[in-house]
């Protein structure tokens, strides 16, 4: 790959990542329409149809066919030219990269303990949905959590909740589930959608609506969802903690009805 790829000089690409059970791709269509919508609103012409079978192949080529959990990443750039900040005048191939690996599951007695969080100022630009491989200020924002010996940061912006740095984040207030709406300061989480959805079908009390961070330091639960986090709970936040100190019975149910689904696609 060129040191003059615009992905390597300036992040001049999106990403996409998709779990992968026992072989076969959970949500497919969804993440690969995230792609498109990427792609298109910055500007780079290639059509994600291209990269059908890709992730079949990655999967066989690394044995994880009866793995359990596993990862399918691609990633689309601008492609190569001579380093200047506007697009290339001379039209160029986008560069598309794409790999697999083996995840590691929580274990059932790692997630019943719980895990912990900080909250950090969310620095990012407007663009959050955007799916970009800019992602510095996320490395640094992960990177406190990592200092702080915890497993994840939570943005805060003006005071409101956003989102974790690489997954979307779930409170439960007063029995009613809430999360960041699906703004342009949010990642229209792929997960986060299904998990709004299996709410739904349980008849879970559900908003999508702004709240702030008093509001999350009262909530009965936390959990975060994500391509690698599943339904992950969260037991203390900023050292404080939540609820009862375990995972609470809302993230139970969508954890357990989250991990029946994709058993499900793994023996289809």
């Amino acid at each position: 790959m060129s040191v003059e790829d615009r992905a390597f000089l300036f992040a001049d690409a999106v990403y996409e990542a998709v779990p992968v059970y026992s072989g076969k791709c959970f949500l497919p269509e969804q993440h690969m329409s995230r792609l498109a919508s990427g792609l298109t609103a910055i500007g780079i012409e290639f059509d994600v149809r291209e990269l059908d079978g890709v992730s079949e192949q990655l999967v066989d080529r690394n044995n994880l066919t009866d793995v359990e959990f596993s990862l399918f990443y691609m990633q689309v750039t601008r492609g190569v030219a001579p380093r200047t900040h506007a697009f290339p005048t001379k039209r160029v191939s986008p560069t598309v990269y794409a790999f697999a690996k083996k995840l590691a599951r929580a274990t059932p007695n790692r997630w019943a303990e719980g895990y912990a969080a900080i909250t950090v100022p969310d620095q990012r630009w407007g663009r959050a949905n955007i799916k970009s491989t800019g992602l510095l200020p996320n490395v640094l924002a992960q990177q406190s959590a990592v200092v702080a010996n915890v497993e994840d940061a939570i943005f805060i912006r003006d005071g409101m909740v956003m989102e974790g740095t690489h997954n979307n984040v779930f409170a439960v207030l007063d029995g009613v589930i809430i999360t960041s709406p699906a703004t342009n300061h949010i990642l229209h989480g792929v997960t986060r959608d299904f998990v709004i959805e299996l709410a739904k079908e349980f008849d879970l009390p559900m908003k999508e609506r702004s709240f702030t961070v008093n509001e999350l330091y009262a909530a009965s639960e936390i959990f975060f969802t994500g391509t690698t986090t599943e339904v992950r709970p969260t037991v203390e936040i900023d050292g404080r903690t939540v609820g009862d100190g375990t995972p609470g019975p809302v993230t139970q149910l969508l954890s357990e009805a989250y991990t029946k689904r994709v058993a499900n696609i793994g023996s289809s």
